[in-house]
């Protein structure tokens, strides 16, 4: 058993040893520059220097854009349309008349109930002058008081239903496509057309409950969508919602954009980025410079040579944060100034010679622009 165990710490010590000497030595390497490999021969590759950048804090989510305010409008009773007072996508005004049922019946019986109504005014008039002089009682007058409410209410209850047999718009915005036409049968629900109130417009979306203390009623935030490639469209957070949803431990943002020309419409599917914090300085590098692998991410440094005649390629393992367009933010591993390779690492090895030619690299942006060519 004793020997056992005397073979089973000797092969761990060897383990640790090997795994300590692998880390010295790769940090070494990553810290001195390699003598050049003698006979290789100078490789050509495409190097800049890392640049520090104050970047603003920004997260970047997806969202829904819908109306500030949005109904399909119907009416609630059924009838024959007599008359359409809109044309598909007109913009209306609150309270706009848009169609009309046909509503005969329903005005006529509204006109004999004025009448009763009328003529019960007119008998309780006649009995408060005759109570005067005693020649009615105080029991006819009471009488004619609660006929006379009774009619008043009929009244209000048929000018009601009347009102039913019309549709006004409930808001000011914009009509979508009529969906009834003149002469048709409505049931009612039956969906007439759609009113959708576009300035502001509204962008729904959901954020990670770990960021929700980064969250701010007010916080700025950028709109894109996919119909206008490159614009952005402003707007501020204006609601957070006070709880987190259970399923999927994000809560619902909503935030407010100005939309005075109608070009954001509901429904569509946009890219929102918030801005939080305050801004923050990064050594900076074009994408292409890092070398993504199982065992950490990768640069190609260029240092002077021992001699000083020339470049040579050193290995250099980094810690990379946040993008931004065509750039990364280097959190370790690079500083600034030092000479990164950013095209034609596969050629290269520790202590490979190396010949700078940036002729045909393309420009890194941290807002590269759409082109059409």
């Amino acid at each position: 058993m004793t020997r056992r165990l005397l073979i089973a710490g000797l092969l761990v010590a060897a383990l640790g040893g090997g795994l300590y000497g692998y880390h010295a030595f790769t940090s070494s390497a990553s810290r001195k520059a390699p003598p050049p490999r003698k006979g290789a021969p100078a490789q050509t590759v495409a190097a800049l220097p890392a640049q520090v950048e104050s970047w603003q804090p920004r997260m970047t989510y997806v969202a829904d854009l819908r109306a500030s305010k949005g109904a399909d409008l119907a009416l609630q009773v059924s009838g024959i349309v007599t008359s359409i007072l809109f044309e598909s996508g007109d913009t209306v005004a609150a309270g706009a008349p848009l169609l009309q049922l046909n509503a005969a019946d329903q005005s006529a019986k509204l006109v004999s109930l004025q009448a009763t109504a009328t003529l019960y005014g007119l008998t309780l008039k006649r009995d408060l002058e005759q109570l005067k002089i005693n020649a009615v009682s105080q029991a006819t007058v009471d009488t004619d008081q609660a006929n006379l409410k009774n009619a008043e209410a009929l009244v209000a209850q048929q000018k009601a239903l009347v009102e039913q047999y019309g549709l006004n718009a409930p808001f000011a915005g914009r009509l979508g496509i009529r969906a009834v036409d003149l002469g048709q049968y409505l049931s009612a629900g039956t969906t007439i057309v759609t009113l959708q109130s576009l300035d502001p417009i509204f962008a729904d979306f959901s954020v990670p409950q770990q960021y929700l203390g980064r969250l701010r009623v007010g916080e700025q935030v950028s709109v894109e969508v996919d119909t206008y490639p490159g614009e952005v469209f402003r707007g501020a957070v204006t609601a957070i919602n006070p709880k987190v949803e259970t399923g999927s431990r994000n809560v619902k943002v909503r935030a407010s954009l100005p939309n005075p020309t109608s070009r954001l419409v509901p429904g569509m599917f946009a890219k929102i980025s918030i801005e939080v914090g305050k801004p923050e300085t990064h050594v900076t590098l074009p994408q292409t410079a890092i070398v993504f692998n199982p065992y950490g991410s990768t640069v190609y440094v260029l240092d002077k040579s021992t001699d000083g005649a020339g470049l040579v390629a050193r290995q250099a393992f980094v810690k990379t944060g946040q993008t931004r367009g065509d750039l990364v933010a280097v959190l370790s591993g690079v500083a600034e100034g030092d000479v990164v390779v950013v095209a034609g690492q596969l050629k290269l090895r520790n202590g490979t010679p190396a010949v700078v030619d940036n002729a045909k690299i393309p420009k890194a942006e941290a807002d590269p622009a759409v082109s059409d060519q």
